[in-house]
């Protein structure tokens, strides 16, 4: 329930092939349309008006959250609305992009190599090193399964997790000496929701699923960060403090970033 508003959640959540939908009731209205909200989390929400709708509905589909509102429904009831949702919105957006991991599943970043082969064991084993990683099944192995999935999820995410504490932490360090950064700590994390973050102490979190980018986009999430133990916020300064850093890229770099989503749903993009 929204503050001040009478609002209602109506119905949570209705699955359908393909897409996900999301229901709320929204009363007032003057929005433009269309209207793209940019959010850290959850992407680009695309946000049209429609005369024969009656309230706020979400839709997660591959490419994106489509948001279709009553005509002149105020912005702030929208953002309203997300903050409500987020939850069950990140969910379906990464369950509906997540890919199957069968013997057609890879992984062929810079940091990080993957493949699954087929094998003649009862079991499954894995084969890893710095930077690569295989796993061998057996031939009877049932990819369909739920729980066999949630699996190789969890051994690709430790692999991933031991590879990032090796590779982030002193790349971090490069780039920090490099430009004059200095920098608390850092640490590595398995977050869907961001690629990295910096709070005021000048601590740095890393995702683990930084290693699925290519080398250059590493480096701008790591520039990213430092950037932040000057300037907190996103205004000119920090972004010119960003852009002298990557050589006038930085706006360049953040948007070739935002074809990519943390996780192993990022690499269908």
């Amino acid at each position: 329930m929204f503050a001040g508003r009478a609002t209602e959640f109506d119905g949570g959540f209705v699955g359908g092939f393909g897409e996900s939908l999301f229901f709320c009731l929204i009363k007032n209205a003057d929005m433009t349309n269309p209207y793209v909200i940019d959010d850290e989390q959850l992407g680009a929400l695309l946000v049209r008006a429609d005369a024969r709708a009656r309230r706020l509905t979400f839709r997660t589909k591959p490419d994106g959250i489509h948001v279709t509102v009553p005509p002149g429904t105020p912005l702030a009831e929208v953002k309203r609305a997300i903050e409500q949702l987020r939850p069950r919105l990140l969910a379906a957006r990464q369950k509906l992009a997540r890919p199957l991991i069968d013997l057609n599943f890879r992984i062929d970043a810079d940091y990080f190599r993957l493949t699954l082969v087929a094998g003649r064991q009862e079991r499954f084993l894995s084969r890893s090193g710095v930077g690569e990683m295989q796993i061998v099944c057996p031939p009877d192995a049932d990819f369909a399964d739920e729980a066999l999935q949630a699996w190789l999820r969890k051994v690709i995410d430790e692999a991933l997790r031991r590879n990032a504490k090796v590779v982030l932490p002193p790349r971090l360090q490069q780039l920090a000496a490099r430009n004059g950064l200095t920098y608390s700590s850092v640490k590595i994390n398995s977050s869907c929701g961001r690629w990295g973050s910096c709070s005021a102490r000048g601590s740095i979190n890393l995702s683990f699923y930084l290693l699925l980018l290519p080398r250059h986009l590493v480096d701008y999430v790591l520039l990213h960060e430092l950037a932040h133990t000057r300037e907190m916020n996103h205004g000119p300064r920090f972004w010119a403090l960003l852009d002298r850093m990557t050589d006038g890229r930085a706006l360049a770099l953040r948007q070739e970033l935002r074809q990519f989503r943390t996780g192993l749903c990022g690499l269908g993009r």
